[in-house]
């Protein structure tokens, strides 16, 4: 699951030269960024050590999630990757430092002007074997679900807290002419958040660590069987918008269904927050946006305080870049990652920023309500389970959104499903 906002097609260089060691040339070091709303951040900060440094400029290029995904796992096995890899930990990160394409820099974590800048428990997914190969570059980002207050208040409800209650809701909204959700189904990325919390809101978070850990038949654990039974009732119920199957999420289309009154919810990223704002920034001025926790499954064992997300994403360094490149990212991350015009930045955007000590900096933003919330979710999480496309390798990363794409639209079973997971153990 990517952390993006409203992320459109490629986008052109932000900066000039192109991308990998042997392309920038000279020792220009180089990185790639997402577009969307979080871009300008980058921008300022990379503009602001430019400014400072114009003999160690970095070479910007920005691209589309999808897109950039794809794009990035060509160059790190062509040796052709940018100085610094925007990634997301997990079992990605876990590829690139099994295969030397990234530097350990715990020394760098270790250095006193940079440790200590982050929360512990984000700063800890940049971690392999105990060593750092990466370090936050964003915002903390758990998936909850968000909510259009009108449309509760029409049909008299709260939000919800167990299962049963949100599912008690969906008959309502169809009753008043409302889809219950909105989702983006054809990116397959934005159904992941559904199949996580409910495997951890039913398992806990020990079947999720198996997974992760392939452990045998893993994907056949009860609650993963349990969970995509959820799913299809609820899709067989049409929980979910008509045609959820063909809304992208690049320009926003899923978001937009719920501030124009055409769904209730919708569970996402912080992104879902930063779409709203750029798309009709009254609808949050006004109050009318809300947002709850992902409910608890009655019976179950996860705890309703387990997160499900991306807990930031992460610089890593190229094992390919040259000397002078290497040593220019190593500088830029410790005097200007996360400082705090690039905080700052971040949350004029919605984006909370990953670093300790941000009580002042959250009271005094534009909605202290709704980041402080962000904020406790991901500091106060007793499992922050990080999105399991990225946890996972990158070839089983693919074939889960694949085949739980196919679970949402009714092409395979649950037993179907577990059957082609368990054949990815090891890939």
């Amino acid at each position: 699951m990517a952390a993006v906002g409203v992320a459109v097609a490629l986008a052109g260089a932000a900066a000039c030269g192109t991308a990998g060691p042997q392309a920038s040339g000279g020792g220009v070091a180089s990185a790639w960024i997402i577009s969307g709303v979080t871009e300008k951040a980058f921008d300022n900060s990379f503009d602001a050590w430019d400014s400072a440094h114009p003999d160690q400029k970095f070479a910007i290029q920005s691209f589309a999630n999808d897109p950039y995904k794809q794009k990035i796992r060509t160059a790190v096995g062509a040796a052709d990757a940018p100085t610094l890899i925007y990634g997301w930990g997990g079992g990605v990160l876990r590829s690139y430092v099994q295969a030397g394409s990234v530097d350990d820099i715990s020394d760098l974590a270790a250095d006193p002007a940079l440790k200590g800048r982050f929360l512990p428990s984000v700063a800890a997914v940049g971690q392999v074997d105990g060593k750092t190969y990466a370090v936050p570059n964003n915002g903390v980002k758990p998936v909850m679900f968000y909510y259009n207050k009108d449309l509760f208040a029409k049909i008299g409800a709260q939000p919800p807290a167990t299962w049963g209650e949100m599912m008690a809701l969906v008959p309502r909204f169809q009753a008043a002419g409302v889809s219950p959700f909105a989702v983006a189904g054809q990116p397959k990325w934005p159904l992941l958040p559904w199949f996580t919390y409910l495997v951890d809101r039913i398992g806990g978070p020990d079947v999720l660590n198996g997974i992760v850990a392939n452990k045998p038949d893993g994907w056949s654990d009860p609650a993963v069987l349990q969970a995509n039974r959820m799913i299809q009732d609820l899709v067989n119920k049409d929980g979910f918008i008509k045609g959820f199957a063909s809304v992208s999420t690049d320009s926003g289309a899923d978001v937009a269904l719920l501030y124009t009154g055409k769904a209730a919810m919708t569970l996402g990223l912080p992104a879902t927050y930063q779409t709203i704002k750029t798309g009709d920034a009254q609808f949050v001025a006004d109050g009318k946006l809300g947002y709850f926790a992902f409910p608890a499954v009655e019976g179950g064992k996860g705890d309703p305080a387990d997160v499900v997300g991306n807990p930031s994403n992460y610089w890593s360094i190229s094992a390919k870049a040259t000397p002078q490149e290497k040593q220019v990212a190593r500088d830029y991350i410790k005097s200007n990652l996360l400082n705090d015009q690039y905080s700052a930045d971040l949350l004029a955007v919605g984006n909370v920023p990953p670093v300790a000590g941000l009580d002042d900096k959250l009271a005094a933003s534009t909605d202290p309500a709704y980041f402080r919330a962000v904020y406790d979710a991901t500091a106060k999480a007793p499992n922050f389970q990080l999105s399991l496309d990225q946890a996972l390798t990158p070839a089983q990363g693919d074939a889960l959104l694949t085949n739980l794409q196919q679970v949402f639209l009714g092409q395979i079973t649950p037993e179907q499903f577990s059957t082609a997971m368990n054949a990815t153990i090891g890939s």
